[in-house]
């Protein structure tokens, strides 16, 4: 919150743009030049402004708080949400599971210039974060990893990958983890490729900035982090059925930039219909 200087020399803070203006005009005039008054009000707000224009970052972290109305229940309600979607490709497209197929191939094309070669990851492991029952790691991933790790916060999804989904390819998985990524540190140095396909959207700018940062940490050396995902084409959004929040490409940008990340790529998924919301795939490291 903007500091303030009184005629007294005392220091207090400002409620608000009303409030300050208030003050500097009814309190300060007599002891000040009008046109210092003047001078120091336009600018200091035009400074802010400029701020909130250059940093999308500084108001999303607010704003998301504002659409979220609560973090706990933001997470609680997504967890009850996917309580009820059925383990299965059904499940885990909606009603689009007809367009499973363009998304995995729009994925497997995107990826496939990040993998191998010189200069490029290798393809010894990959993470799949909020992979629900394996879809895209039995779709995407495995086809270019030796081994991979699964992460969700959904038990019975992690279940039903190993036991049934991922049929002889469950045997290629190392491990396991049921959390929701905001509390979950993954091991260092481990990863080839960690793939986020829409679970990036349930986390708060925090959450995930923090999340991302742990994730650079878990890297290999040339390894990349994948985020696929609705990306609101302006501002952001939230969904109170899933209690997601979507996110215009350049605030996703400034979140990864937060974060330490540099953006390698970045792909609009094809071939979905355009009253759908854009997906965008973004690869840093």
């Amino acid at each position: 919150m903007p500091m303030i200087l009184d005629c007294n020399g005392d220091l207090q803070q400002a409620q608000d743009h009303d409030e300050w203006v208030k003050k500097m005009a009814g309190g300060c005039r007599s002891s000040m030049s009008f046109h210092f008054h003047n001078t120091l009000r336009k600018e200091f707000f035009a400074t802010y402004q400029y701020l909130q224009d250059q940093l999308p970052l500084v108001k999303l972290f607010a704003v998301t708080c504002e659409y979220i109305k609560g973090e706990k229940q933001f997470y609680y309600r997504a967890q009850q949400f996917y309580r009820d979607v059925p383990a299965s490709e059904e499940g885990m497209m909606g009603d689009y599971v007809e367009l499973s197929e363009v998304d995995l191939e729009g994925s497997r094309q995107f990826l496939k210039q990040f993998v191998g070669g010189p200069g490029k990851a290798g393809k010894k492991r990959a993470l799949d974060c909020g992979c629900g029952i394996g879809r895209v790691s039995k779709g995407v991933l495995f086809p270019m990893f030796e081994t991979m790790e699964l992460a969700d916060m959904m038990e019975d999804y992690l279940l039903h990958a190993h036991e049934e989904y991922l049929g002889d390819d469950a045997d290629r998985v190392e491990s396991y983890y049921c959390y929701n990524l905001k509390d979950w540190n993954p091991p260092m140095r481990r990863y080839d490729v960690i793939w986020l396909q829409w679970v990036a959207c349930h986390l708060t700018d925090k959450d995930l900035m923090e999340f991302l940062m742990r994730a650079k940490n878990a890297l290999r050396g040339n390894g990349v982090i994948v985020i696929k995902d609705n990306m609101a084409r302006q501002g952001c959004k939230l969904d109170p059925a899933d209690s997601s929040i979507i996110r215009h490409l350049d605030i996703m940008k400034g979140i990864i930039q937060k974060a330490g990340l540099e953006v390698l790529d970045v792909k609009k998924q094809e071939g979905f219909p355009e009253i759908m919301v854009p997906i965008w795939m973004i690869a840093m490291r």
